[in-house]
């Protein structure tokens, strides 16, 4: 192939460490073929395996039933999906939101995408913590900034404030924060979030040069226990918030999500003129406009939250009496137990040899660790439940071998 034929700017996302693993494991393990065999357990990527609740699909046919002639025209934004989404969002921050606040995306992804290059010029920096969504890396890459990555702690799995503090450098321009996190399920708590906002209201004027904050809350509807989720965007003006609808509807596919602007915000008029020039001028970056007919529908539907509850606890009570160390999630849908062995690749491996298929630790740049998604059925989990217990052996065996 012609070295000149691809640009610099793209080869340089291709080539993002989270990016190749992600293509590797996806296009070239032979993982697409393995998925569907009969037998094998898949517990990798937060798709759906229960069938759509028959609601969900009736809402999406009678979205596609035109009631006029202009029915499937170009629409940046429905005003009854902007509506539903606006009044969604001040029930569930108790921030009083407009509806111009809102700007609907193609799902979540699109909405972070759209952040990044609304206030991030070309060499600025963006700083996250780790482990992050394994996507993060290459859209940060594409926007033309650099990524600045900062661990966790990794008992608590807490932010480490000390270490996002460190890494901030004259040319951080934005920050992106994920809770619920995927993929430890990880709230940040009220302290936190508050001390995050008084670092970042620092810096910038340090630097003299405001840092924004992305708040990426794809999973903000999916928490355990009675457990109250609070935005980062609460505490901390200068924040965008990202969210997806495809977690809570378990439709991943089916893209739709939005870009909100606080009304905390200052100057947040300039904003809104700016990101619609961006969904344009980025192709299109709207949802299909059945997409739109369907959400105030959508937004009544329930995620079901006692049965994923049931999920994590079965498998977290099964996992550690087996001898595994898993920390509670607070929310999402995903568990990241440490590997028993040092090489969670290896162990990933040997789970595969039980025909269970779970992604790797190093595939969110923390090695030793990986993760289960729980959008398998009760009945998967429970299937799984003995190979689990085999591959454990077969690490312990080979920990005191070694």
């Amino acid at each position: 192939m012609d070295d000149n034929q691809i640009s610099k700017r793209v080869a340089t996302v291709a080539a993002a460490t989270p990016f190749q693993l992600l293509y590797e494991f996806y296009r070239l393990s032979g993982y697409q073929e393995r998925r569907y065999q009969p037998g094998v357990l898949d517990f990798t990527f937060g798709d759906p395996h229960d069938p759509p609740s028959a609601d969900y699909v009736e809402i999406l046919r009678e979205a596609l039933i035109p009631q006029h002639e202009l029915w499937f025209a170009y629409k940046i934004g429905d005003p009854n999906a902007i509506a539903a989404a606006t009044e969604s969002l001040r029930r569930h921050t108790d921030l009083p939101f407009e509806p111009d606040d809102v700007h609907l995306t193609t799902g979540g992804f699109t909405a972070i995408s759209v952040a990044l290059k609304l206030v991030g010029d070309p060499g600025d920096e963006v700083v996250y913590s780790l482990p992050p969504w394994f996507l993060y890396e290459p859209i940060v890459l594409e926007a033309g900034l650099v990524p600045v990555k900062v661990p966790i702690d990794r008992t608590t799995f807490d932010l480490d404030l000390d270490a996002i503090a460190a890494a901030i450098t004259p040319r951080t321009r934005i920050v992106i924060v994920n809770s619920p996190n995927n993929p430890t399920g990880r709230i940040y708590p009220v302290e936190t979030l508050q001390r995050l906002a008084a670092l970042l209201d620092e810096a910038s004027a340090r630097n003299g040069r405001r840092i924004y904050l992305i708040s990426d809350e794809a999973y903000n509807r999916i928490v355990f226990d009675g457990a109250r989720f609070r935005t980062p965007v609460e505490f901390y003006p200068w924040s965008f918030l990202a969210y997806s609808y495809g977690k809570t509807l378990l439709s991943p596919g089916e893209r739709i999500g939005y870009l909100a602007v606080p009304p905390t915000m200052p100057g947040r008029d300039a904003l809104r003129d700016a990101i619609e020039a961006l969904q344009i001028a980025g192709g299109w970056l709207f949802p299909n406009v059945s997409m739109q007919y369907a959400l105030p529908q959508l937004e009544t539907l329930a995620f079901d939250i006692p049965l994923f509850q049931q999920k994590r606890d079965v498998m977290v009570d099964a996992l550690r009496s087996m001898g595994y160390r898993v920390t509670i999630p607070e929310g999402t849908f995903y568990l990241f137990p440490e590997s028993p062995l040092p090489d969670d690749t290896a162990f990933v491996a040997l789970l595969a040899d039980e025909d269970v298929l779970t992604l790797p630790g190093r595939m969110f740049e923390t090695p030793g660790f990986f993760r289960i998604s729980l959008t398998a059925t009760m009945a998967t989990i429970e299937a799984s439940l003995p190979r689990f217990q085999a591959a454990f052996a077969k690490a312990t065996e080979a920990a005191v071998a070694h």
